[in-house]
C-alpha cells in the first residue's frame, strides 16, 4: 500500500512519550494483509478482558452471565463527563517517528475519504475522531486502556485508542503484518466511529441492555460486520481517489480475513465451535461483508441490521 503522499491527521494525541515509539516496524508489505481481523477476532473470544472497557465502540467482552456489552453511560467510568460532539482537537506535536507518521496519515486519509462520502451518501456531515498513540496503558472516557486490549473505540470520547506495538504483535505472533494490514486495523475502528455517527452504536447498547446473552451477541456481530463492510468501503473510495492499493493487497485481505472468523479461531483455541458466542462473525461473514465495502463503495450496502443474511 502506498501511503506516504497520504497527509496526516491534526486530531493525533502522541502520549508515547518522545514523540515516537521506539523499535522501528517495517512499513512494507507482507504477512497475510488486514491481519487486524486476527486480534480481533480473538478479542471476540478471548477471556480475560475487563468487561468496563469498551472495545470497538460495543465489542467487549464481558464475564460469566453478564451481558456481551456494557451500556455506555452518561458519565465515564473515571466520572468524567463525556466530552462535547464538536471537533476534536490534536494535542502534542505530531508523530515523528515512521509508524507514528503512518497512522496519522492513514487517519488523515479516512477523514478525506469519510468527509466527501458521508454526505453524499447518507447527509450527514462527518466530524472526525481523535487518534490516541500511547505505549503500555493510558486512560479514556470509557475507563483504563492497555496494550494488551488491543485498538478500540471509544464513542464517549469518540476516540480510537491504539498502542502501535500491537503491529509488532501480529507480525510476531501471527506473521500478518504489512502497511495495508495495519491501516486496516485504524480504518475498522474508525468504521465504530462512522457507525456511531449515524447514532447506531446507542441504539444497539440500549438494546444489549434488554436482551439476553445471545442476542446481545448477534447484535455485537452485526455492529462488527458493518464495521468491516464500512473499512471497506473506505479502502474502495481511497482507491478509486488515491490510487494506494497494490497488487495482491486484497487477494491477502480476503485469506486473512478467511483465516481468523470467531468459527475457525474457535476450532483453534477449543476444539469446537459455539455460535451462539460469536461476537465479530464467522470467516464467511466476514469476507463477504469486507467484500460488500469494497466492491461497491457504498454505506447503505453496509446496513447488516436489515440483511436476512450475514
Amino acid at each position: 500500500m502506498r501511503w506516504e503522499d497520504f497527509r496526516m491527521s491534526d486530531y493525533v494525541d502522541d502520549r508515547r512519550g518522545g514523540g515516537g515509539g521506539g523499535g522501528g516496524i517495517p512499513m512494507g508489505r507482507g504477512g497475510l494483509g488486514i491481519g487486524t481481523m486476527i486480534i480481533l477476532g480473538i478479542v471476540g473470544w478471548a477471556l480475560g478482558i475487563d468487561p468496563r472497557i469498551l472495545i470497538s465502540g460495543v465489542e467487549m467482552m464481558a464475564g460469566g452471565s453478564s451481558p456481551q456489552y456494557e451500556q455506555a453511560s452518561p458519565r465515564g467510568q473515571d466520572g468524567a463527563p463525556p466530552v462535547q460532539r464538536g471537533a476534536p482537537t490534536q494535542r502534542g506535536a505530531p508523530p515523528q517517528d515512521q509508524t507514528g507518521r503512518f497512522a496519522a496519515a492513514i487517519l488523515g486519509n479516512t477523514e478525506d475519504i469519510w468527509k466527501d462520502v458521508l454526505p453524499k451518501q447518507v447527509n450527514k456531515q462527518y466530524q472526525p475522531p481523535r487518534m490516541v498513540l500511547f505505549s503500555g496503558s493510558t486512560r479514556s472516557r470509557c475507563g483504563s486502556a492497555s496494550s494488551a486490549m488491543g485498538p478500540f473505540y471509544c464513542p464517549l470520547d469518540q476516540t480510537v485508542y491504539i498502542d502501535l506495538s500491537f503491529f509488532q504483535e501480529m507480525q510476531r505472533k501471527f506473521r500478518a503484518g504489512g502497511d495495508f494490514a495495519y491501516a486496516y486495523v485504524i480504518a475498522h475502528e474508525v468504521g465504530h466511529h462512522v457507525e456511531n455517527q449515524l447514532g447506531l452504536l446507542t441504539r444497539v447498547q440500549q438494546r444489549q441492555q434488554e436482551v439476553g446473552r445471545g442476542e446481545a451477541n448477534q447484535l455485537s456481530v452485526r455492529v462488527e460486520l458493518m464495521a468491516d463492510c464500512l473499512a471497506g468501503v473506505w479502502a474502495y473510495h481511497s482507491e478509486q481517489r488515491f490510487k494506494a492499493l497494490e497488487q495482491g493487497d486484497v487477494e491477502e485481505a480476503m485469506a486473512a480475513a478467511e483465516a481468523i472468523g470467531d468459527d475457525r479461531l474457535q476450532k483453534q483455541s477449543q476444539g469446537y465451535v459455539v455460535p451462539d458466542s460469536f461476537t465479530h462473525g464467522s470467516s464467511a461473514q466476514r469476507v463477504r461483508w469486507f467484500m460488500t465495502g469494497l466492491k461497491g463503495g457504498q454505506v447503505q450496502a453496509c446496513d447488516t441490521f436489515r440483511a436476512s443474511r450475514l
